[in-house]
């Protein structure tokens, strides 16, 4: 598997090269966003290593220019810990989001997952049977009906339908939407899990929210438990 690296920081780029390149990848590193847009476009890569804080042509720029004509998996790196920026990340197409510091066991981990669900390219627009989400515009439907929202209950149901099939611990919800640790004394996600289902599911016969007991949440239009 070959990764590209766009990081700035010489530190930080050298020890993530080293640190791949260790855990078997193949991994080429671009200092600036310019080399590392145009390595992206020239070369074949399995993922991409994005950090978002780049002079001259940021992480996001970059991340825009490469979803008008590659499907690359790009897992974005910051040090900005704002639920913004994840989901900005999210509709621009990112993969997934780390947030600096990190463990690079983890990294290496979120790679993995990612190289095995494969390239995931995605739209403006989620849709899950009869359930659309505008993304941009933020806006839910479901048979033609208009969903009202608060900004956390679409970062929850966001997250669920562009993961749609996969199951979704309760931990990783939290840190995702809520940018916490999650405390099994909380059941923060649980609370939010039934007020989204009272508004996207209650009022129609198939419901798209299902529980995996001792697992967490999973969206999707049939239920295989």
């Amino acid at each position: 598997m070959r990764i590209l690296i766009v990081e700035d920081e010489p530190k930080a780029g050298d020890y993530l090269l080293k640190g791949l390149t260790e855990s078997g990848f193949v991994a080429d590193l671009a200092r600036d966003g310019v080399d590392g847009l145009a390595l992206a476009r020239e070369q074949h890569y399995d993922l991409i290593v994005l950090d978002v804080m780049l002079p001259g042509m940021d992480g996001w720029q970059i991340l825009r220019e490469l979803r008008r004509d590659k499907d690359t998996p790009v897992l974005c790196l910051t040090a900005r810990d704002e639920l913004s920026d994840r989901l900005r990340g999210l509709e621009l197409g990112a993969d997934d989001y780390m947030v600096k510091p990190f463990a690079f066991a983890e990294l290496v981990a979120r790679i993995r997952t990612i190289l095995r669900r494969g390239p995931l390219r995605e739209s403006e627009f989620i849709e899950v049977a009869d359930l659309q989400i505008d993304t941009i515009r933020r806006r839910v439907t479901r048979a033609g009906q208009k969903v009202d929202l608060t900004s956390k209950e679409f970062a929850l149901l966001q997250l669920l339908a562009r993961r749609r099939g996969e199951v979704l611990s309760r931990s990783l919800i939290a840190s995702q939407v809520w940018d916490m640790n999650f405390d099994s004394n909380t059941n923060v996600v649980d609370v939010s899990i039934r007020r989204l289902r009272a508004k996207v599911d209650d009022p129609f016969p198939n419901k798209l929210i299902h529980t995996r007991r001792g697992m967490g949440y999973v969206l999707d239009e049939f239920d295989e438990a």
